[in-house]
Parts: structure tokens; C-alpha cells; sequence
């Protein structure tokens, strides 16, 4: 998998994508203010920036936003499988826009139901 094979395409004013960014901007600065890293304001995170070479964020914060996503979201929505899917230099280029719309993809699976 390509770093961009994962980003759908994303239309300005998608509310649902702005929706989902909004939240993740929020988990994101939350994240970066708890390790020092608050630099970064909300209108600078944008579905095109990259958690690496932009945010800074190294593996803890990853594991620390994992735990917002999984606290927000419920266990549907796995950050592991999600990196799981990508070797190390995909993961260096993983931009805010793939995970978006990972969140908006994990939101709108059908679950499964072990009464059926």
C-alpha cells in the first residue's frame, strides 16, 4: 500500500470530513500539549500535514492519540490494524487526511452481531 492509496478523496467542505478533522485537530493538540509540542495551533493541522515531518509526533504519541481515537470512537475503531497496514516510511509520511478518513470508513462499518 502507497502512503496516498489510502486517502479517498476529500471535497472542501465535506461535513463529515470537516467534522471528523475538527475532533482529530482537538485529540491532536491535546496530544502535542502533553508532551511539550503545543506549538502548533488548530488552523495549521489540515488534512494534507504529516503527524511526522509537521506535528513532530514520534511512536508515544501515536499511542497516546490511539487511546483518544479508541476513548472517542470505541474499539471499532483500531489504530493498531489501521498503521498496521503500512511499512516504516508509509508511516513516516502518514498524513492527518488518511486517518480521517480511516475514522470516517471505521465509523460507517457494519459491525458485527453475535446475536445473528
Amino acid at each position: 500500500m502507497r502512503v496516498n492509496d489510502a486517502i479517498a478523496p476529500w471535497r472542501c467542505g465535506d461535513p463529515v470530513a470537516d467534522a471528523v478533522l475538527d475532533e482529530l485537530r482537538g485529540m491532536l493538540l491535546r496530544t502535542l500539549g502533553e508532551f511539550g509540542l503545543s506549538e502548533v495551533d488548530a488552523a495549521g493541522i489540515t488534512m494534507d500535514t504529516m503527524f511526522y515531518s509537521d506535528l513532530e509526533m514520534e511512536s508515544i504519541d501515536l499511542v497516546t492519540l490511539a487511546g483518544q481515537l479508541e476513548e472517542r470512537y470505541g474499539s471499532a475503531l483500531n489504530f493498531a490494524t489501521f498503521i498496521a497496514g503500512f511499512d516504516l516510511i508509509e508511516i513516516i509520511g502518514l498524513r492527518v487526511g488518511q486517518l480521517v478518513q480511516y475514522v470516517i470508513s471505521a465509523r460507517n462499518a457494519p459491525t458485527a452481531d453475535p446475536a445473528r
